[in-house]
């Protein structure tokens, strides 16, 4: 196999065809997301091998400026793919390169976030060399929907109370629809007033409209929910191979009685079906052990508990991913890192 590196070479179809074919490809891999970011001060680099052309395995790294002019750290989410743990460490030609490309941009560390991964394989992290580390960049712990069922099994593995309020977000002249480009604004004005009613922070406008220009319809959809002239709730969820994601979230304060927040997740996961996908991400809630989850879930609204009791009702499975590692290039600059994460924490 030979290293093809280049801003040309793979061409965004050549890319994000592998992506797909790949049993654990997830949408942080795809070439949009690396345009995402680049637009808001990260810089992108692919790698890929080939063989007769084609592209075996590959790894798309993200780079963004550390404060202090400490240098830069380098990013790896959910990949590299192929996602094979068991002959990861193998791969010593792309890993080769990945810490090449790291060093060219005078990263003092590379995070790593593997991603959900079959069985304990956190001695393959630390084989190649990589530490645990505290920071996580994507909540290491979600919720996974199986949609491979018809819509009677799927709703009977949900709590009563999530089958109730999807029945009756079907019985109030609510329109659950994709929204086309000229609506993107409809739901950039409910995230802001979802975030000053659930105290997060939310991106600026135009950093949804590009998400839109870039992943839809192709791996996205923007799905909102309009009942007599009120836009009432939408979500945005990305899909590649058999898994979609449901990652921004909003609703209005208008009609919330009318339950447009089930009615529209619920249009999303039959959007994702029709696809051919047979998982639905419900993309983060805390970290912690399900036990704690439900002792807790009715007493907490910070951070992602807010979220918790929403998602526990649709009938997952709790899945925590192999979270995040470091490996350190610079170590007096990553020491300081660490200080001031722990000093922060």
């Amino acid at each position: 196999m030979s290293l093809a590196q280049s801003a040309i070479t793979p061409s965004r179809e050549l890319w994000d065809a592998f992506i797909a074919a790949q049993s654990s490809a997830h949408f942080l891999q795809l070439w949009g997301w690396g345009e995402q970011k680049a637009a808001y001060g990260w810089q992108v680099e692919r790698l890929a091998l080939t063989k007769n052309d084609q592209i075996v395995a590959g790894a798309q790294i993200l780079f963004r400026a550390l404060p202090f002019r400490m240098g830069t750290m380098a990013y790896l989410a959910m990949g590299p793919l192929p996602a094979d743990f068991d002959a990861m460490s193998e791969n010593a030609e792309l890993w080769r390169a990945i810490h090449s490309a790291a060093r060219k941009h005078h990263a003092a560390f590379l995070k790593w976030e593997p991603g959900v991964c079959p069985g304990e394989k956190t001695s393959v992290c630390t084989n190649l060399g990589f530490r645990p580390s505290i920071q996580t960049i994507q909540p290491p712990r979600t919720i996974i929907i199986d949609i491979t069922s018809d819509d009677d099994a799927i709703l009977a593995r949900m709590n009563q109370g999530t089958r109730r309020k999807i029945r009756q977000s079907q019985k109030n002249g609510i329109r659950y629809a994709q929204a086309p480009k000229a609506e993107v604004r409809k739901f950039t004005d409910m995230m802001a007033v979802t975030g000053v009613r659930n105290e997060f922070g939310v991106h600026e406008p135009a950093y949804y409209e590009l998400a839109y220009e870039l992943f839809v319809p192709d791996h996205g959809a923007l799905f909102l929910a309009e009942h007599e002239g009120d836009v009432l709730a939408g979500i945005f969820v990305f899909a590649v191979g058999d898994t979609a994601w449901y990652v921004y979230g909003a609703s209005s304060n208008l009609k919330r009685n009318l339950m447009a927040s089930y009615g529209v997740q619920w249009a999303a996961i039959q959007w994702a079906r029709a696809r051919g996908c047979k998982h639905y991400d419900m993309w983060g809630i805390p970290d912690e052990d399900e036990a704690m989850l439900e002792a807790q879930f009715e007493q907490r609204s910070n951070g992602l508990w807010g979220v918790y009791g929403f998602k526990r009702g649709w009938g997952g499975a709790v899945v925590r991913s192999l979270g995040a590692w470091d490996y350190v290039y610079n170590p007096l600059i990553y020491k300081l890192y660490d200080v001031a994460l722990r000093v922060r924490a």
